[in-house]
């Protein structure tokens, strides 16, 4: 998998009451028993224990337990948060093994829970903070949406009498210190479990550490739950769960559809399983690492460039109104969408839009974060289909949900080849095997908007203006880079990591290595000509985001370089190198290489489109009335997958 170019800079917490930082020791070589796999009725996690083999320094305080709740960035909510109700479990004297939301013990009071999220900027956030391709881990825009995200938490978390811990720095460290200072003959750390590279080492490094600085006769407990699908991975019904699930999505659905439940949404803990520790608001209390401190995108490395780019929300925007980061905002959003504005019923049909808030859910940038719930969202669809209709489109929104399910669970059984430049598929030969090529001028221009291409370039300018795209245009700008300009599809991926909102590490690598070909599954070329007329049949989109088109006539808008210099007079827009709109970046009349192979398909029918209801309408400029295709649907989208029949789901 790609390495990290991280900023060279020592950054470290104390925690003990000092007045000077500590200096902490370079990690040392531990051995660690294997961790175990153990179900806990709902979720399944794994677990490691230890009794260190060392001491540590004085602390200032010293306690009997020690149960830190250690948010993750995919887990920021309360409701349906197995690895929180996990640890609100060890508080109250539970045993590993019994099951979470289990029946309360006799245990006379909770230890408390310490509820701890960290900003690692050696490793994620900040300007400098970057991938060996070269993009930001995470761009400004989806710094500041977790920024709020985690602001509401804490909020949340403050109403119930209980707090968060905020830091900068790195995990494996704050959490040691803060274990450190505490000094607890027991600790228990819990946290969301994860399945990729990065994340996967970011555990370690915090076993390690934690281990160190368990006093002698300490024990220590790291525990990482289950908690971000619908579906339970152990539940699977495949030969070996998830290491034996299909590497194409239709057979995996039809199976866990027929075979499997959704479990019903875990409750908010009570108020009172969520107290702080006693005594711990005295104990972590610094500047960068306390139950106030909430740093801003300066804090975290982020340049006066890059935070001024994101100051303000572009009107165009296709994210809901006044939208930020958190659980609050999250289960708003899915309220408005699925009971005010009672907009599922039509999901289906208005899916594959690409202009306004209300064309599709827009629940991915709380869901990539964890502020909202999968099973919420799909026993929210249930209740609508008991009270008021059952439909294709009531469905579509599970079924998608079922697309991210299968995202992760790819992840889980592939590891590090979601990230290579041969996917899944290694050096053995192949259909969709090619050259790849790498050019930086072509790629910027990708980025930039600039291909020559308008439905390429305002998808592209709105993902930079807003970070969002609709699932339409992701699978355009996809198709064109991989396949058309035939660049290193892994400069997609990245560019969409640093950019996208919704950005989460298994849907976007799973989705890049999928559309260059890397999965094992069919190529599918999109037609970008003819996807632009079927899915902006006016230009209205177009013309939204590449003004310099906006007199272009619709039945050029989408082919302006097919226009004499004559009538690019006329509509004030001149297409070329160095004029005021590129010529096309490839030639439109050329098919793409890997086309001739025999190692693709026919693309552009398909999708998972969360997309919508706004595309063209009324008449055309200059006079030319749009036709009434009755394949087209809401204001001139295409009602496409007709044929796809209507699967099904079932809760516990």
């Amino acid at each position: 998998m790609m390495t990290q170019r991280l900023r060279q800079y020592n950054f470290v917490v104390s925690l003990v009451i000092s007045a000077a930082h500590l200096s902490l020791p370079a990690v040392s070589a531990f051995t660690f028993p294997a961790a175990t796999k153990t179900t806990n009725g709902i979720r399944s996690h794994s677990s490691s224990n230890f009794s260190s083999a060392s001491s540590s320094p004085p602390s200032a305080l010293q306690m009997s337990t020690l149960n830190i709740q250690w948010f993750r960035q995919t887990d920021l909510r309360l409701h349906d948060n197995p690895a929180l109700c996990r640890t609100v479990d060890l508080s109250l004297g539970k045993a590993e093994k019994q099951p979470v939301g289990a029946a309360p013990t006799t245990k006379s009071s909770p230890d408390g829970i310490l509820p701890v999220f960290v900003f690692d900027t050696e490793r994620i956030y900040g300007s400098d903070t970057r991938s060996e391709l070269g993009c930001m881990k995470c761009g400004p825009r989806r710094a500041q949406f977790v920024l709020d995200a985690i602001a509401d938490l804490r909020s949340n978390l403050e109403k119930r009498g209980s707090g968060l811990i905020v830091a900068a720095g790195k995990p494996e460290k704050v959490l040691a210190e803060i274990a450190d200072a505490a000094s607890p003959s027991i600790l228990n750390v819990v946290c969301q479990e994860e399945v990729c590279s990065e994340e996967l080492a970011v555990d370690k490094a915090v076993r390690s550490e934690l281990a160190k600085k368990v006093k002698k006769s300490g024990k220590f407990n790291f525990e990482t739950v289950w908690g971000s699908t619908m579906y339970d991975p152990d539940s699977l019904p495949f030969d070996g769960d998830v290491a034996g699930i299909p590497d194409t999505f239709t057979p995996f659905r039809n199976k866990v559809e027929k075979a499997c439940q959704i479990g019903q949404p875990l409750d908010i803990p009570k108020d009172e399983h969520l107290a702080l520790p006693k005594g711990i608001k005295s104990v972590v209390n610094q500047p960068q690492c306390s139950l106030s401190y909430l740093p801003t995108l300066a804090d975290l490395g982020y340049s006066a460039e890059d935070i001024e780019s994101v100051e303000s929300v572009d009107s165009r925007t296709a994210m809901p109104a006044n939208y930020k980061g958190g659980e609050t905002f999250a289960l708003a959003r899915v309220q408005d969408y699925i009971w005010d504005k009672d907009l599922l019923k039509v999901y289906f049909d208005t899916r594959n839009g690409m202009i306004g808030s209300d064309y599709s859910t827009k629940f991915a940038p709380w869901l990539a974060h964890g502020n909202v719930s999968p099973r919420y969202i799909a026993r929210e669809c249930r209740k609508y289909e008991q009270v008021r209709v059952e439909n294709k489109s009531t469905y579509w929104v599970v079924f998608e949900l079922l697309w991210r399910d299968y995202f992760k669970f790819f992840a889980k059984k592939h590891g590090n080849g979601i990230f290579y430049q041969n996917g899944i598929l290694g050096d053995r030969s192949h259909g969709n095997k090619r050259k790849w090529g790498m050019d930086a001028k072509q790629v910027k221009a990708w980025k930039e908007g600039m291909t020559g291409y308008p439905l390429v370039d305002a998808n592209m300018r709105e993902l930079a203006a807003t970070g969002f795209m609709s699932n339409r245009g992701r699978q355009n700008v996809a198709s064109f880079f991989t396949i058309d300009m035939n660049m290193d599809w892994r400069y997609g991926g990245d560019h969409f990591e640093e950019t996208l909102l919704d950005y989460d590490v298994h849907s976007n690598w799973g989705n890049w290595c999928s559309a260059a070909g890397m999965t094992g599954g069919r190529l599918n070329r999109f037609n970008i000509v003819k996807q632009s007329k079927d899915y902006d049949f006016g230009g209205d989109y177009v013309r939204l985001w590449c003004p310099e088109l906006k007199d272009v006539p619709d039945k050029y808008v989408h082919e302006p370089w097919q226009m004499s210099e004559a009538l690019m007079e006329e509509c004030g827009v001149k297409i070329g190198p160095g004029r005021d709109y590129p010529a096309p970046i490839v030639n439109p009349n050329v098919q793409p290489r890997i086309m001739n192979n025999g190692g693709g398909g026919r693309g552009g029918r398909g999708g998972r489109g969360r997309g919508g209801k706004q595309g063209g309408r009324g008449n055309g400029r200059n006079g030319q009335r749009r036709d009434n295709n009755p394949n087209r649907g809401i204001k001139g989208q295409r009602q496409d997958m007709k044929s796809l029949k209507v699967g099904t789901y079932k809760f516990d």
